[in-house]
């Protein structure tokens, strides 16, 4: 039976490229989106036809509000293997299968260290200096011998500890669950959070979102952070109190921040983000990658073709 396919969200246009989409049923249409749609209105038009939709992570948001105004939709596939945007719930409700995919493990801690380095050696900086015609306007800052402070210590956190030690850092960790063991485990000492913060020359996030940890680092602890100290986080906007990391920027309370993750994707053109001192923003390129498109747009095709075949595979559930 021919299908009408959607993909959504494909920002560099590289998705009709990494999978044989010829595999679908003869006769099938796929559509490429590569523009976000501006709210739930606009999105429920656009895509009220399709059997089949595939979603790139959390882009496009699907409450029940527009999982309901999709009279022809059979298949939700999403990239990766969780997706807190999506109301399971609502999909379960309509009988509407949601399948995941594989991915890459290892962009987002690359990333987390190209975040780290470009503050500290201040290369954003020195990069827009040498264009204008200047030559070394400031001092680069050493790794060897600070402290690496890591909030999770997941997979991800685990992956930056290790090239933390390499560099000769001493790295620590908090999270809500992380015990002694697992931390020694992983070559890193577990402190509390409020000591974790005070301590640390570089903080940074690797928690996964939760009603849990929504808000988790919030005021106080970048009260406790040292002037000199860095913040990144590469993991989800909703784990930071966006106006307190704000505000300790602006007031120079903290050395800087590497920021990947924002509340509002894509960034406002009038957003507060762009205008603030000592960042290093990037557009959400943790999981972006060459490597993991592939794997996510391999993988949405065998979904497609499972569920086709009457055997869905990689199916979510909610919690």
């Amino acid at each position: 039976m021919p299908l009408s396919v959607a993909i959504l969200d494909d920002y560099q246009s590289v998705a009709r490229d990494l999978a044989d989409w010829s595999r679908l049923p003869p006769g099938s249409a796929l559509t490429v989106f590569d523009q976000p749609f501006a709210d739930l209105e606009s999105a429920a038009a656009a895509l009220a036809p399709f059997d089949v939709l595939v979603i790139m992570r959390e882009r496009t948001p699907f409450p029940a509000a527009l999982i309901d105004r999709l009279p022809a939709l059979k298949l939700l596939v999403t990239t990766g293997a969780r997706n807190n945007a999506i109301d399971l719930n609502a999909c379960a409700a309509r009988g509407i299968p949601v399948s995941g995919t594989g991915m890459v493990g290892t962009p987002t801690a690359e990333l987390t260290w190209g975040l780290i380095l470009a503050l500290t050696k201040r290369i954003t900086v020195e990069e827009r200096a040498l264009r204008a015609g200047q030559w070394q306007t400031g001092l680069t800052d050493g790794l060897a011998g600070r402290r690496l402070g890591l909030v999770g210590l997941g997979k991800l956190g685990t992956q930056v500890a290790r090239v933390g030690q390499v560099f000769g850092m001493e790295v620590a960790a908090w999270s809500p669950n992380l015990t002694d063991e697992r931390a020694a485990a992983a070559g890193v000492t577990r402190l509390d959070k409020a000591d974790l913060f005070a301590s640390s020359d570089v903080v940074s996030v690797h928690l996964v979102l939760s009603a849990r940890t929504q808000g988790v680092v919030g005021a106080a602890e970048f009260a406790a952070m040292k002037p000199t100290s860095l913040f990144v986080n590469t993991s989800r906007a909703g784990l930071v109190d966006e106006g307190a990391l704000m505000a300790a920027l602006r007031e120079g309370r903290i050395g800087g921040a590497g920021i990947d993750v924002f509340p509002v994707e894509p960034l406002p053109a009038d957003s507060p983000w762009r205008d603030l001192p000592n960042t290093v923003l990037t557009p959400h390129l943790g999981y972006v990658t060459r490597q993991n498109y592939a794997v996510f747009y391999r993988d949405a095709l065998e979904d497609i073709l499972a569920w086709q075949a009457g055997a869905p595979i990689r199916l979510l559930s909610a919690r």
